[in-house]
């Protein structure tokens, strides 16, 4: 009985120790100095979004579509669409930050890869707040602008892009041109070497399907940079959709793709160039490449729109995936409702009347600097009878009733 009662007596002692040390600690933390800073509490007077940008909106709206990559009117339409997304409640504490000043950081941001610092002294936003908020704006722009990035599922679907490679590119049962980059980001953590590149620094890889109007019909974010554009293909859903027939890919169609990727009967890449070519296999290989050049030029814009790109991104993976995704859709949107003013034809390559390469504005702007090929020429050279088959009958056809004028210019 004595050392039942002398066990209670130690139990309550502890935790009388216990109470007493964390009231110690309680009145030795520091009290906070305050809830926010005098000069944040001013943002409704002087942050950017009361100020610069209400001025622009009115006085210089070129100003304000260079500072958010939106017109007013285009802003205002995508503020609609995901302003229930991300609007809060008031707290007895504090004002919940508008969703119009979060769309605003959240635009500049992707405009620009400014600082969340230099963000927080622009919009008068503190930066703990942007970092926690940016997350969920993407993610509610991608869920606004979703239908305007949609995989074809049926077989018109993918003819109507067929016609336009067609009619544009002169390259007949083409559904898409398909390529990747690597997106530069701080070192992951617990990463290891997975997202260390053959190119000396960490990156995620953008891996993409573009139809005939510069648009992205599929994207695929996430891959870690050490890997090849081989690999990502062999892995993706792309891949096991057209194989199974889950998207309506058609029997015809084709998809192209450069060195690295497996030569199959929907899948065309170049003839290798490690040796002698003979002329219909150089008309094959530019004829080709001007198709493929479509995806290249989707990439450059939306580095050049969007220099976010161009910057070490300092975040996460799963943060830049949001990036990537709500930036492809912008641009799809763009493309799709605004073309001319978001695209204007100087932006991208294209070719005078004897064929030559006029570059697009987006080059000269070094926007290729953002978004890096991943490794080309490793392709397999194992390929199948039918798949070989399939790129002879779109030689000869280049060679014969499909030849355009100018490409006996552009082999030699």
């Amino acid at each position: 009985m004595a050392e039942i009662v002398r066990a209670g007596i130690a139990i309550v002692a502890q935790l009388l120790i216990d109470e007493l040390n964390n009231l110690h600690a309680i009145k030795k933390r520091r009290p906070r100095r305050m809830w926010i800073r005098e000069w944040i509490k001013r943002r409704n007077e002087f942050g950017a979004s009361a100020t610069f940008l209400r001025e622009v909106a009115l006085e210089d709206p070129e100003t304000f579509r260079n500072h958010l990559r939106l017109t007013t009117n285009q802003f205002e339409e995508l503020l609609s669409m995901v302003e229930h997304l991300i609007k809060k409640q008031d707290t007895l504490m504090r004002a919940a930050v508008e969703p119009r000043i979060k769309l605003q950081i959240t635009l500049r941001y992707l405009a620009t890869g400014d600082s969340f610092s230099t963000l927080e002294h622009m919009y008068r936003i503190p930066k703990s707040t942007i970092s926690k908020f940016l997350p969920e704006v993407l993610k509610a722009i991608y869920e606004g602008l979703k239908d305007f990035i949609k995989m074809p599922t049926s077989t018109n679907d993918w003819a109507a892009i067929a016609k336009g490679f067609e009619e544009r590119w002169q390259f007949p049962k083409c559904c898409g041109a398909l390529d990747g980059k690597h997106i530069n980001i701080q070192c992951p953590n617990n990463s290891h070497s997975d997202f260390y590149n053959y190119k000396g620094y960490f990156s995620t890889i953008l891996f993409a399907l573009v139809d005939h109007n510069y648009c992205f019909t599929y994207i695929d974010i996430g891959s870690n940079g050490r890997v090849n554009d081989s690999t990502v293909f062999r892995n993706s859903s792309l891949k096991a959709a057209i194989e199974n027939g889950s998207v309506g890919f058609p029997k015809w169609g084709v998809i192209v793709g450069d060195d690295a990727f497996p030569l199959k009967d929907y899948l065309m890449k170049p003839y290798s160039r490690h040796g002698r070519l003979s002329n219909s296999e150089k008309v094959f290989n530019y004829r080709l490449s001007r198709a493929r050049r479509i995806v290249e030029n989707a990439f450059g814009v939306l580095a050049m729109r969007f220099r976010i790109f161009r910057a070490h991104i300092l975040l996460n993976p799963e943060k830049v995936d949001d990036i990537v995704k709500a930036t492809c859709a912008i641009h799809n949107w763009l493309r799709q409702t605004s073309p001319n003013s978001y695209m204007p034809p100087s932006s991208v390559d294209r070719e005078d009347e004897n064929g030559q390469i006029i570059l697009g504005s987006w080059r000269n702007e070094n926007a290729c600097l953002g978004l890096q090929d991943i490794v080309c020429g490793i392709g397999s050279n194992n390929f199948t009878t039918l798949a070989a088959n399939c790129r002879r009958k779109f030689t000869d056809y280049f060679m014969g009733e499909g030849a355009v004028g100018w490409q006996w210019n552009m082999i030699h």
